[in-house]
């Protein structure tokens, strides 16, 4: 099985055009309801049905130019694994978090929440 290494891994804003400066991780959580449908007709054993998607995360990085805003409308956000098209995560999310974080001996940081608002484009490759 192959390995990727995530040095080549970015966020951007935008499908492709604006790469947010800076980040250094990001983590995505993608999710799915699982329902409980089990009714006196279950004999005994427990029944489910799949319910809504949800996908939601982090980034975080460095400062290195004006911070991102907190959401007013959605933005698309492109997360992208490598340079290797289709090694990719992109929908229309909100900023949903922002924690600057600074110290005397270090870079001033940030880091973003981000909630998705439907459908997320699955890494292909």
């Amino acid at each position: 099985m192959a390995r990727l290494s995530g040095v080549a891994g970015s966020v951007f804003i935008g499908t492709s055009t604006t790469q947010v400066a800076g980040i250094k991780s990001w983590s995505l959580d993608y999710t799915k309801d699982l329902l409980d449908s089990t009714g006196f007709d279950s004999t005994g054993t427990r029944e489910f049905v799949l319910g809504f998607s949800d996908w939601k995360g982090t980034f975080e990085g460095y400062k290195d130019g004006t911070p991102i805003a907190l959401a007013t409308a959605t933005i698309t956000l492109n997360l992208k694994e490598s340079t290797t098209t289709g090694q990719n995560w992109t929908g229309a999310a909100y900023i949903t978090g922002i924690h600057p974080s600074a110290s005397f001996d270090g870079l001033v940081s940030y880091s973003y929440d981000f909630q998705g608002s439907g459908a997320l484009t699955v890494a292909t490759a």
